[in-house]
């Protein structure tokens, strides 16, 4: 019966879509660096590699719609004297990009006007860094840019401290301090918190402005990293990590409370790093194994991750990256696509579609995406202000216009046809509560049989006979009664339905009094063990006199008679409800006893048997 009932989700039957290998972005050389980070990152318009050089650290980056096999000399942005380890796209701006490495330091870049990786130099010329931003001691080991001021950058380092820098100004403001090294961390929608995972099993809400953490809980026991994201403007957190006995594991948690929302949730065994990402537009959460090929999805909804699917492939991947939702495919119902690397070789995109035939812009599945204005300045973001920028409504990419700009909270409208005007209001309603609830139907007996119509027949026909010769009522009394046929008394006491009271005709002297049984009363039987002797509520009134007092005491018997049957029926009731309760007191002996029996107890198996028959022939 399970399957009857199914959570509705517009989002159930995505299913992910590799694409040919001749469409991918081949002849890479991905870094092989041991780092925990996610090696690439994309936006609309370009993807950063983390790339395998000497003389020096270097990343690359190729333009999306250069697919295919990429020439054997790229140019690289090269200026870091360590490998990189980690890089993120400005969310407002396609072209800038920051990269953290090994040397300590964090860069900045644009990307050149017309960039391409197809040039007809002999040896191309690699990108120079726009700025430096120096500060920490050790290797930086991630880069994120806030989701909501402009030109806010975090980076996290192995001195055990995350720097928030203005990039326009090369300052650092704030510093949060961290007993251990920082495994990822990860932004809220308004850009105004920050959560951190940390070697030493703690997760940590931070208010960065006051650099100091609001909230401090005990994480993923696990020895294996642990990773964070924030889900949008949710407030709400998911984490990924592992269990002492090493099992992945996924945790929902809400700032200001202790411990995940329903417990950790166990996944598999597997030994690769869980890399989430979140989708604010479908509010589904992706989870990509490090090592493994499979791709997990959940929707958010009620406080729980819902399963829809699972993308498996043969190919493993070592990293991962999801393009922004003002990224994707609508005119082919693509509601997420990622990239993955794959044998270190090359990239290989995965589309995640909504499986709909449709000519029309999908609202309900589309809403407004995150747009490329930011909500504030770097400067107002100092000064303490907290927003949610604004959005573009995705209907207008679809017609191929420029994106229109709607409030954070715009909702768009769902393409339905318009329900019909509603009619004027009428004072009807609270008339409804004044009146009356319609009679019940009355319960009509079986049909009367031959017998009684032939009965009711004869009755009819010496009621209106000439009776003129009958002189003393005492006489006309007696001929009446002896001359009407009475029905032929049945084997259980008959009543009329409870919603037609039973007619008595009171009939003068000299008259004939009619039984007519045009209507059959209803039958109500008791149980056969205590039956008592059957007597009908015709017989009494045919041998009770027709005057007005006896009328009385017949009607006092015909109640008496009702109030017995409900006794014995009540009682028949309570003796199959006792031996109910002993048949169901029965089948669970026979079921503990057979958990706890042995296999080899062929006494045990004897006593189970007896008792499975004692439960057949109770049941019986």
């Amino acid at each position: 019966m399970a399957g009857r009932f199914v959570r509705a989700s517009k989002y159930r039957h995505v299913f992910g879509k590799p694409t040919k290998k001749e469409f991918c972005y081949d002849n890479l050389h991905i870094s092989r660096n041991a780092w925990d980070t996610n090696l690439i990152k994309v936006n609309p318009e370009y993807i950063s590699v983390n790339w395998e050089s000497s003389g020096g650290g270097a990343f690359a980056v190729i333009p999306l719609n250069e697919r295919g096999k990429l020439p054997d000399q790229i140019p690289l942005f090269r200026g870091h004297t360590a490998a990189v380890l980690d890089t993120d796209w400005n969310p407002f701006n396609d072209r800038i990009i920051a990269s953290a490495s090994d040397d300590g330091k964090v860069f900045i870049w644009e990307v050149p006007e017309g960039f391409t990786l197809h040039t007809d130099a002999e040896e191309p010329v690699d990108v120079a860094p726009l700025s430096k931003l120096g500060g920490h001691s050790r290797k930086v080991g991630h880069v994120l840019f806030n989701p909501a001021a402009e030109s806010i950058l975090a980076s996290s380092s192995g001195d055990q401290t995350i720097k928030l820098w203005d990039i326009t100004t090369g300052q650092s403001a704030y510093t949060l301090k961290h007993p251990e090294i920082v495994q990822s961390m990860s932004w809220s929608a308004n850009g105004a918190m920050l959560v951190t995972t940390c070697r030493d099993k703690k997760l940590r809400v931070w208010d960065v402005r006051q650099e100091s953490p609001v909230h401090e809980y005990a994480g993923h026991e696990g020895a294996k990293n642990s990773r964070a994201v924030w889900l949008g403007e949710h407030n709400r957190i998911a984490t990924t990590g592992f269990s002492r006995m090493s099992e992945r594991q996924i945790g929902l948690w809400e700032p200001g409370r202790a411990e995940p929302i329903g417990g950790f949730t166990s996944l598999d065994s597997i030994s690769g790093v869980c890399m989430p990402f979140w989708d604010d537009g479908s509010n589904c959460l992706y989870l990509a194994g490090k090592g493994d090929g499979n791709i997990r999805y959940f929707e958010y909804q009620n406080d729980r991750f819902e399963f829809l699917s699972e993308y498996k492939s043969a190919d493993p991947q070592r990293g991962i990256a999801f393009v922004p939702r003002r990224g994707i495919n609508v005119h082919e119902n693509e509601v997420m696509r990622g990239y993955k690397t794959v044998n270190d070789t090359y990239i290989e995109p995965i589309s995640f579609t909504v499986p709909r035939r449709a000519e029309t812009f999908q609202s309900d599945i589309f809403p407004p995406a995150t747009g490329v204005k930011p909500a504030m300045s770097a400067k107002e973001w100092f000064d303490g202000k907290t927003a949610i920028p604004s959005k573009i409504d995705l209907e207008s990419i679809y017609d191929g216009t420029s994106p229109v700009e709607v409030p954070s909270d715009y909702k768009p409208p769902v393409s339905i046809p318009a329900p019909a005007p509603a009619p004027a209001p009428t004072p009807a309603s609270p008339k409804k509560e004044a009146q009356p609830e319609p009679a019940p139907i009355p319960v009509r007996g079986p049909p009367p049989s031959v017998t009684d119509q032939k009965a009711s027949i004869s009755a009819m026909a010496n009621k209106y006979q000439d009776n003129e010769a009958s002189s003393s009522d005492d006489d006309a009394e007696t001929s009446s009664f002896e001359e009407v046929a009475r029905p032929p008394q049945r084997q259980s006491m008959q009543f009329r339905s409870p919603t037609r009271p039973l007619p008595i005709n009171v009939t003068p002297p000299g008259t004939v009094k009619s039984t007519s049984p045009n209507r059959s009363p209803q039958t109500a039987t008791a149980p056969k063990p205590s039956r008592p002797t059957s007597v009908t509520a015709a017989s009494i009134l045919a041998s009770t006199p027709t005057t007005g007092a006896p009328l009385d005491v017949s009607l006092d018997q015909i109640k008496q008679l009702l109030v017995q049957q409900a006794v014995i029926i009540t009682s028949q009731t309570e003796k199959i409800t006792t031996q109910t309760n002993i048949i169901t007191r029965l089948a669970a002996d026979v079921e503990t006893l057979k958990k706890k029996v042995e296999a080899g107890s062929q006494e045990q198996s004897e006593r189970i048997r007896q008792l499975e028959l004692e439960l057949e022939e109770a049941r019986s």
